[in-house]
């Protein structure tokens, strides 16, 4: 395992800079397959493992593949980037999601083949980032099971184009018949919830629009992490006043903590540190590093936000890396009703 790692370290752009991994790849101005916004491109893939939908009582599965890697791909970073287009049959509320990665046989594979799964609403514009359709969930590395505050959710309705994208990393080992699935959990007909929205965070570039603006020492991977303790902070500006409910991490090899920050309030209001092995290798965020609160916190257009992120790279490691560090946030417009002190 700790080969396989080395390997898949250099090649580690994953999740949470969502669309920007997927869509920044090409953007040849071909219109998403049935989609509404003519502006939101992604890469055609030469081919495509099969991609199917299935529903099981309340739960939605979008499985691809079977698929034999290393595939042919499309692009410097993914080596296949399939996307499917479908509708669901009624309105939905997803209250949470989970994503894994086997073989056909149903083997268990390690995290590190995945590279990314995206869900992308394309009937409906991302606050977070102007003028790019609304990501609302995925995975990447951390395959942690996401799961709202009670009757909280993100709705879905009928007829709304829902493009599923799922990128396998080209650096692993040949293996055959690989396939990936996520599967998004559903509220029973008839239960009221909160409608949540969809936020994006991050110190690396998370708005595939706002990548020409980019520092100097960020790649489609994320940001250079240089031998030794680094920390790199962004500030943040929000879009929408809300509160926040979910907030599901982001992170790469060698990460140690994530953290969002409200400058003018002097307040912390996430602090993520993931599980790791003893050479710096990512393998999870545990539940309690998730932040599920339905109570929230607020934020708001007018204070000063900044996102942190701490890494540490062995002195004596020669394999290059890059880091991110990024939320998707779940939040219901507006402030919260009452502040609540930080918690997970």
């Amino acid at each position: 395992m700790s080969r396989l790692l080395d390997k898949l370290r250099s090649c580690a752009c994953v999740m949470l800079a969502p669309v920007a991994c997927a869509l920044a790849l090409v953007l040849t101005g071909t219109a998403l397959a049935g989609g509404t916004h003519s502006a939101h491109e992604v890469p055609q893939l030469l081919a495509q493992p099969k991609t199917s939908v299935t529903y099981e009582g309340n739960r939605v599965t979008v499985t691809f593949g079977p698929v034999d890697l290393p595939s042919g791909h499309d692009g410097e970073l993914a080596a296949s980037l399939p996307k499917h287009v479908f509708e669901l049959p009624e309105d939905m509320t997803m209250v949470g999601f989970q994503s894994s990665v086997f073989l056909k046989d149903g083997t268990p594979l390690p995290r590190q083949y995945l590279h990314h799964i995206l869900l992308i609403n394309q009937n409906k514009d991302s606050v977070s980032c102007p003028g790019e359709p609304l990501f609302f969930a995925g995975a990447g590395l951390e395959m942690t099971e996401a799961r709202f505050p009670f009757k909280h959710g993100v709705k879905l309705a009928k007829g709304q184009k829902l493009m599923a994208i799922v990128a396998f990393y080209h650096g692993v080992p040949p293996t055959k018949d690989v396939m990936a699935s996520f599967t998004m959990e559903m509220a029973p007909k008839g239960v009221a919830l909160q409608a949540l929205d969809v936020y994006q965070v991050g110190v690396n570039t998370v708005c595939y629009s706002q990548f020409p603006k980019r520092r100097a020492d960020e790649t489609d991977e994320g940001i250079e992490v240089k031998p030794g303790v680094q920390i790199d902070r962004a500030p943040l500006k929000f879009r929408m006043d809300g509160c926040v409910k979910f907030a599901y991490p982001h992170g790469h090899d060698q990460v140690l903590l994530i953290a969002l920050e409200n400058r003018t309030a002097q307040m912390t209001l996430l602090r993520t540190v993931p599980d790791v092995a003893p050479d710096g290798a990512f393998l999870s965020f545990l539940p309690h590093q998730i932040y599920r609160n339905a109570q929230g916190f607020s934020v708001n257009t007018h204070d000063d936000y900044e996102v942190v992120m701490v890494h540490h790279r062995p002195l004596h490691d020669p394999q290059p890396n890059h880091g991110m560090g990024n939320y998707l946030l779940y939040m219901t417009p507006g402030e919260c009703p009452a502040q609540s002190p930080m918690s997970h």
